[in-house]
């Protein structure tokens, strides 16, 4: 037990896996890592949220920014596995690497607040949790329909808590879901598939009068004008071309369910 403005037991710290004496090497005493620890947990708010929206846009530069910010405090008060995360992070995504961004960010996130409680309970506060915002609507589902795991995987990461994010391989694989699943209430279509491909399944639509019941936004990566403007024939919401953000994708989705 040490003295300060409350009695701070740093057993709470060293028993969750704080590297307290590498710290301590650091900032010389006990009394001047408290302080500029008390200091880290009243500006940790505002750096979560930064980092939450660069990630959500994609910009990945300022992004890397705030995670390099967060290794270095993580390094400083012997947070070694939130450094070790973040400096991850850090390589990935000044290497443009959204999709590991995506892919790792809740891991990122899940061991900043287990730190945060940490430091929380070692001055006496209340613990926090996570703000999860998303509802569960399980009972309503997205089909991405696209043969990149990558693809896939990524727009599950961003409704995976919202809808039941479906995923087709290929058109004939996104027809078979179609023909028996109800829940679907949209569907992002990739165009350039192996097998039946994306023309194809606008055509079905078309020709079973679909594009009422199962609004359709088109994700491409065809850079060819004469692919975007056949495609535009088609009563499809719209058109996002990769890489796409967050952002992007969610307002695409907004659109489609409107």
């Amino acid at each position: 037990m040490i003295m300060g403005d409350k009695m701070k037991d740093v057993n709470i710290l060293r028993a969750n896996g704080i590297n307290l004496d590498k710290s301590l090497e650091l900032f010389g005493n006990i009394e001047t890592y408290n302080e500029t620890l008390a200091t880290f947990l009243d500006e940790i708010d505002e750096k979560i949220n930064n980092i939450k929206k660069y990630k959500e846009v994609a910009d990945m530069a300022n992004y890397a920014i705030l995670v390099h910010s967060l290794k270095s405090d993580a390094k400083y008060f012997g947070f070694d596995k939130l450094a070790e995360l973040s400096y991850n992070h850090e390589l990935e995504s000044k290497a443009n690497n959204i999709y590991y961004v995506y892919e790792h960010f809740d891991e990122l996130m899940d061991e900043t607040y287990r730190i945060l409680n940490i430091v929380r309970k070692y001055f006496g506060q209340e613990s926090i949790k996570r703000e999860i915002t998303n509802q569960l609507i399980k009972d309503k589902a997205i089909l991405v329909v696209d043969d990149s795991d990558v693809i896939s995987s990524f727009i599950k990461k961003i409704f995976n808590d919202v809808y039941d994010v479906i995923v087709a391989k290929d058109g004939n694989e996104a027809l078979s879901i179609i023909q028996t699943n109800k829940r679907i209430i949209a569907m992002l279509l990739d165009l350039n598939m192996p097998n039946v491909n994306g023309f194809q399944v606008l055509e079905y639509f078309k020709t079973n009068d679909l594009f009422k019941q199962i609004p359709v936004s088109i994700i491409t990566g065809l850079g060819n004008d004469d692919f975007i403007k056949k495609a535009k024939e088609y009563p499809i919401i719209d058109i996002l071309r990769k890489p796409f953000n967050e952002r992007d994708i969610k307002n695409i989705l907004e659109k489609m369910i409107k």
